[in-house]
């Protein structure tokens, strides 16, 4: 049986491994962010908020955020 990660592997082979970039986490980690400041703010539209139109979604997407956001704090730098 094929894995859901061996699915993902295109006609070239599997995918290759990389080193971590702590630049390159560093901006995804930022970009994270300020897009969750955004979906916080209840004055934006809901569409604009994670892209959903349910209330209850984007507050629990939210909450999940902020704790993701708090274990990456506890990670040694790359």
């Amino acid at each position: 049986m094929i894995s859901a990660l061996e699915n993902l592997c295109g006609p070239d082979g599997p995918l290759s491994k990389e080193p971590p970039d702590a630049k390159e986490f560093a901006g995804l980690r930022q970009s994270a962010l300020h897009r969750l400041a955004d979906a916080e703010k209840a004055s934006n539209s809901i569409e604009s908020r994670f892209d959903s139109v349910d209330e209850r979604l984007v507050t629990d997407l939210i909450h999940a955020i902020k704790v993701v956001a708090k274990a990456l704090d506890k990670l040694p730098p790359l």
